[in-house]
């Protein structure tokens, strides 16, 4: 390497009760980065109103500097979030509230136009408390957008999202999602290529977009408790290519067919038809965002009867086009590749997944409703 072209100051600012991974997870993609490539370095600081921050994990972080009176132009201000059940001994909640007011009042005075401010998770609320968010659009985790909503009534609060760009301000959901948004922004200052070395680094296979949800499709209609309703998720979720009727996947749980629909209503939140459609929809975005197969491919893998029935079901749920998932990064000789190609490349081997790979040809078939009727393809939502 022969040395940087660019520096960019970062400084994170840690809070009574880090969340250990919230910090450190996006310190860690700049620090790789700067191992990769030498167009930019990244000089990483941290400050703290007290010399030593309790963790989450109950580990003690010291070594922070003071929260400085000024910070220079184009410095991107790093704000992890807290968690309010830490491990270790009693805390002294009197000076974390006093450390959290410092910080609140030192955002308030130091931010200015030319600073980035990067927030994790519940690190949005104290950025929300110094009155940085009015009038831009923030998220935080699912569980918190409500509080931010509160805190910021000024701000457009938007639910669901891994990470939010407006102007200067970057917010990002829960934990991992620091990694996602501290990748876009990567990607943004030192080109695609770099971010799709630096995820292959942490084996972050798939790297996820601003307008992905929060939770996984994987994960939805789960909170609950009942036995039969995760027996039937769980088979469904392990094969949703199957034709999975009611009365298959009653026969295999189990339960009769009108008992396991009225179970998933109550339960789930959903029929079986849409647990189904939902798992397939699931397949067959990963395999469009992680693959080179062409649609009608995707769709038959995924279960469905074709591309055009994908299509359909697929605007159920998002609503941009499936291409919108196949991103194109550019190589060292300026080549679009797509994504699966472009981690190729940064890597010593082959894609794991490409389009002429052999996979077993299954052919979908069609769904009946929760009365054991026929349900049209075109019309399975």
């Amino acid at each position: 390497m022969t040395g940087p072209g660019r520096r960019i100051p970062v400084l994170a600012v840690l809070p009574p009760r880090a969340l250990l991974l919230d910090l450190a997870g996006p310190m860690e993609v700049l620090r790789i980065a700067g191992a990769v490539q030498d167009r930019i370095a990244f000089d990483l600081g941290y400050a703290a109103p007290q010399g030593s921050i309790r963790s989450s994990i109950g580990l003690d972080l010291g070594g922070a500097g003071p929260l400085p009176p000024e910070i220079a132009p184009g410095t991107v201000v790093l704000l992890p979030g807290a968690t309010e059940h830490p491990l270790g001994p009693e805390r002294d909640r009197d000076a974390e509230a006093d450390a959290e007011t410092q910080i609140v009042a030192w955002l308030r005075a130091a931010i200015r136009p030319g600073h980035t401010v990067v927030t994790v998770c519940e690190g949005a609320l104290l950025a929300a408390q110094a009155g940085l968010l009015d009038g831009y659009a923030c998220t935080t985790h699912h569980g918190s957008c409500p509080r931010l909503q509160a805190v910021a009534p000024l701000a457009n609060v938007l639910e669901n999202r891994l990470f939010v760009q407006d102007r200067d301000r970057f917010s990002s959901a829960g934990v991992t999602a620091g990694i996602d948004l501290m990748l876009h922004l990567l990607a943004e200052w030192a080109g695609p290529a770099t971010a799709v070395a630096v995820a292959r680094t942490l084996v972050v296979y798939m790297r996820r977009g601003p307008n992905d949800p929060q939770l996984s499709p994987w994960l939805e209609g789960r909170s609950h408790l009942h036995p039969v309703v995760h027996r039937a998720q769980d088979a469904i979720a392990a094969d949703p290519v199957r034709d999975w009727s009611p009365a298959a996947l009653g026969k295999l749980v189990g339960a009769s067919p009108r008992n396991l629909a009225r179970l998933f209503r109550l339960h789930a939140g959903m029929t079986v038809t849409e647990a189904v459609n939902r798992a397939r929809i699931a397949r067959a975005g990963d395999l469009i965002a992680q693959t080179d197969l062409g649609l009608e491919q995707v769709a038959e893998r995924a279960g469905f009867a074709s591309a055009r029935h994908m299509r359909r079901v697929w605007g159920q749920f998002h609503t941009t086009a499936p291409s919108m998932l196949r991103a194109k990064v550019p190589d060292p000789k300026g080549r679009a590749l797509s994504r699966v190609q472009g981690g190729a490349l940064m890597g010593s081997g082959k894609a794991r997944y490409r389009g002429s790979a052999p996979m077993p040809r299954q052919r979908a078939h069609p769904l009946e409703t929760h009365d054991g009727n026929p349900l049209d393809p075109d019309d399975r939502l």
